[in-house]
């Protein structure tokens, strides 16, 4: 029985990882359009259906439109950045919901030191990046629900060092891209960490989240 769902549910990954690699190398290229937004939105698209088929109950489904909005988010942030940040604080807003039904019982002071670290330093980092920008409220109150999301990921009963590390890695691939837009950062070296930051925490946060979830269903 395990290895028939492996074989039916695996290509999904695979299908994700070949879009998110290979994406991050045509980025920039000559191809452009809307074939390079689909490309794109594949990538993280691909976890969404991975969810949608190997998730089970309320919480296999919020994590499946954490990812959906996700990759819709990848797709409208090319046409316009306001567009796709609102689509991934809609995301946020769905996980923050998932972590808090998962919240874990039994946290160490250091634990809940952590969680409440990464909710104030998101959007006060953010705000020093920004402070000068006509937009810098969007883009803090942005980071201060990303914060949120990072800190009941962190808080919840789901692996630390996948779905916490992947939240983290959110963070750090979205206030790479404020410092690009506010000038704070050479817009190269920006092209070279948003991406395989971002791909990388949402493939932690998915298959870490949607493991947890399969573990628990398995018979004993």
């Amino acid at each position: 029985m395990p290895r028939r769902a492996l074989s039916e549910h695996r290509p999904y990954l695979l299908l994700s990882l070949l879009a998110g690699i290979s994406y991050f190398f045509v980025a920039d290229s000559a191809i452009g359009g809307v074939w390079l937004m689909v490309w794109k939105g594949a990538a993280v698209g691909f976890l969404a259906v991975y969810a949608a088929k190997r998730g089970k109950g309320l919480d296999g489904a919020l994590i499946a439109a954490v990812m959906g909005l996700g990759a819709i988010g990848d797709v409208a942030i090319e046409l316009h950045l306001i567009a796709g940040g609102a689509a991934f604080a809609l995301a946020h807003l769905v996980a923050i919901s998932l972590y808090l039904r998962n919240r874990r019982r039994d946290r160490a002071g250091s634990q809940n030191a952590a969680a409440l670290a990464l909710a104030v330093f998101a959007p006060l980092l953010a705000w020093l990046i920004t402070r000068t920008d006509p937009d810098w409220a969007i883009a803090t109150t942005y980071a201060g629900i990303l914060g949120l999301m990072a800190a009941t990921a962190w808080s919840s009963r789901f692996p630390r060092y996948r779905v916490g590390l992947g939240a983290v890695l959110f963070i750090v691939s979205d206030l790479v891209i404020l410092a690009r837009e506010s000038g704070a950062m050479d817009p190269a070296i920006a092209g070279w960490l948003i991406w395989p930051l971002y791909y990388a925490a949402q493939f932690l946060i998915v298959t870490g989240v949607v493991q947890t979830l399969r573990l628990e269903r398995q018979p004993r």
